[in-house]
């Protein structure tokens, strides 16, 4: 039986993209690969709306490994972080600013909550050695879209750079580096692109990445200075990648931005969550936040008060069914709260089916 993929990540992939698997082999060092790489660089500038100020690299791994590569190098001695965190992806930006010794400003609102710009504006003004604000755009852990416009514009205000982590959001939400004043983000094939995991892409100002030093990154192989260097001078990457999943990665982008292209992707995207969310509140349940705050690709849901099965039963049997969700996570776990994605592959019709499942499964 085929399993559905209603879960953020791993995604339902097109055809295309897992015929392109099946490309011969090629090795990294080759006038082909070069080709290719410089085919996805521009096209994962598309994807961001990115204007000529900007460049892009490839990172082999999954979104995580992308935004490592950033956060190892882009902080000098005595620079500081400023993170807007309201989330479990938020703590994962905490975690690698801390492991490579990063002064962080750790800004909680709380899960599912909006800063206050009022206080992140308080803590730009007294804070002269904060040289980066990060944030997550899609907060997956609740399925929340964050403020990144009016961020930025304080980051901006102040004279900052902007870590925005877009890897659930890429390919989902409209994103514009330009129009937001994102310097430096993140993503990877494998969410709402509908590729792969493992093959991650970082977008910024290329006058950001360009004097990004090798030296000062703290990484080896996430090292952003010398993807750049090495990206620049010859159209590679600094160690082997995982070449065989540079093909679907262009497949994936392909289809995104000329197939279905951006916009059309995004409102089939908004269609799908429509059809999920009016679907489940026909059945009663209660939602994690209102529609206005939601992405286009993650619903987090409740069971409904009564329901005799706890979250790890209602996933097992799902599953059952041929259909993967996400439970919650942290305290909305205990609170019987579960999370649907639309990302990748999946059509209106896929929807309605699963709510019929859904539904029988509830209550029978």
């Amino acid at each position: 039986m085929k399993t559905m993929l209603f879960s953020p990540g791993p995604v339902m992939v097109e055809e295309p993209v897992r015929q392109s698997l099946l490309h011969y082999d090629i090795c990294h060092r080759s006038a082909e690969f070069e080709e290719l790489f410089v085919d996805i660089q521009a096209k994962v500038l598309r994807l961001f709306n990115a204007d000529d100020s900007y460049y892009s690299v490839i990172v082999s791994g999954s979104g995580t490994s992308a935004n490592e590569t950033c956060l190892s190098s882009v902080f000098a001695e005595g620079d500081e972080a400023l993170l807007i965190n309201n989330g479990v992806f938020g703590d994962r930006l905490l975690e690698i600013l801390t492991k490579y010794n990063v002064p962080t400003h750790n800004y909680q609102p709380g899960w599912a909550n909006d800063p206050d710009l009022a206080e992140v504006e308080e803590i730009l003004k007294n804070n002269p050695k904060i040289t980066f604000v990060c944030m997550v755009f899609h907060e997956t852990s609740t399925s929340m879209i964050n403020p990144v416009n009016a961020i930025g514009k304080l980051a901006k205000k102040y004279g900052k750079y902007y870590f925005v982590d877009c890897v659930s959001a890429a390919g989902g939400q409209h994103i514009d580096v330009v129009e937001n004043g994102i310097d430096l983000c993140t993503s990877v094939g494998g969410k709402c692109l509908g590729c792969y995991p493992g093959s991650a892409y970082i977008c910024g100002k290329e006058e950001l990445m360009a004097k990004t030093a090798p030296a000062q990154g703290k990484n080896v192989y996430l090292n952003l200075g010398k993807h750049y260097q090495i990206a620049k001078s010859s159209h590679q990457t600094p160690n082997t990648p995982n070449v065989n999943l540079f093909w679907p990665l262009q497949a994936a982008l392909d289809w995104a931005l000329e197939k279905e292209t951006l916009a059309g992707r995004v409102d089939r995207y908004k269609e799908c969550a429509k059809i999920l969310r009016d679907g489940m509140r026909e059945m009663g349940l209660k939602f994690l936040l209102p529609d206005e705050k939601m992405s286009n690709t993650v619903t987090s849901v409740f069971l409904p008060e009564g329901c005799k099965m706890k979250v790890d039963e209602f996933v097992t049997a799902l599953e059952k069914a041929g259909y993967t969700v996400y439970p919650g996570k942290g305290k909305y776990l205990e609170m019987n709260m579960f999370q649907v994605a639309n990302m990748g592959a999946i059509y209106p019709e896929d929807c309605k089916k699963f709510l019929a499942v859904m539904k029988e499964i509830i209550f029978g």
